[in-house]
């Protein structure tokens, strides 16, 4: 079934199993149907073809940001000097070898690009700030925003 086909077929039981899903994705098809109102078996098969339709294109990890070293999280935008195609080409390759940069969205308004920035605590962050992002010569400007508390964090 096509993603188009899917979407219009996207009724009020498809939208609970998402949600749901989104919740907890390693749920059992017998607890989602539970939840959901369904047999398992048709469960199973609306679930099968979220992900066949690439609605559902995976499952991740939630993970405690202290217990593994990278509580530290900043956002920057950043300003290229150069608003070429081929500039925003070689800052993305640039950016998508940098490990401490978790989410790198290009954005609209006065920067080009939103950064999530997650490392283990002050001195790493100016470490990537002045050694690497710094040294990119298609950067033109950094501004920070250092996280303070996250209320509410819904990403997987």
């Amino acid at each position: 079934m096509e993603i188009s086909q899917l979407m219009s077929k996207i009724d009020q039981i498809t939208e609970k199993i998402l949600r749901e899903l989104t919740k907890d994705g390693r749920i059992s098809n017998l607890e989602l149907a539970d939840r959901v109102g369904l047999s398992p078996s048709a469960c199973l098969r609306r679930v099968q073809d979220l992900e066949r339709s690439g609605v559902i294109t995976g499952y991740r990890a939630t993970l405690d940001r202290d217990a593994i070293g990278t509580s530290f999280v900043a956002y920057m935008t950043v300003g290229l000097n150069d608003h070429t195609k081929a500039a925003q080409s070689a800052f993305e390759r640039s950016i998508s070898l940098s490990p401490q940069v978790r989410e790198c969205h290009n954005i609209t308004g006065t920067f080009e690009y939103m950064l999530r920035i997650e490392v283990a605590d002050l001195a790493a962050y100016k470490y990537f700030h002045t050694e690497v992002l710094g040294t990119l010569p298609q950067v033109n400007s950094i501004v920070s925003y250092i996280v303070m508390g996250s209320p509410k964090d819904e990403r997987a």
